[in-house]
């Protein structure tokens, strides 16, 4: 198996795990979260978790940060694992 799709993979895995991070913590602070729609409104939720954290404590959320680099990575890894293989 080529490097870039295992990468996508773990990458991948790693953006699911964050994206409920971020709907579990929204929930928790009292924003109302659609559990079946969540990756219709993924890009909703995490700009409000966004301005959530930011507003909360001065500082965007490492779960913010953490959902675009793995994101981005699996886009990037996915493509270049399919055109080298």
């Amino acid at each position: 198996m080529n490097i870039f799709l295992i990468l996508a993979l773990i990458s991948g895995v790693l953006t699911v795990v964050f994206t409920f991070m971020i709907v579990k913590y929204l929930s928790r602070h009292g924003i109302k979260v659609n559990w079946w729609m969540v990756r219709a409104y993924m890009i909703r939720y995490l700009k409000q978790y966004k301005k959530h954290t930011y507003e909360n404590s001065g500082k965007t959320g490492i779960l913010f940060y953490a959902w675009i680099i793995t994101i981005s990575l699996f886009a990037v890894s996915g493509i270049i694992g399919f055109l080298v293989r």
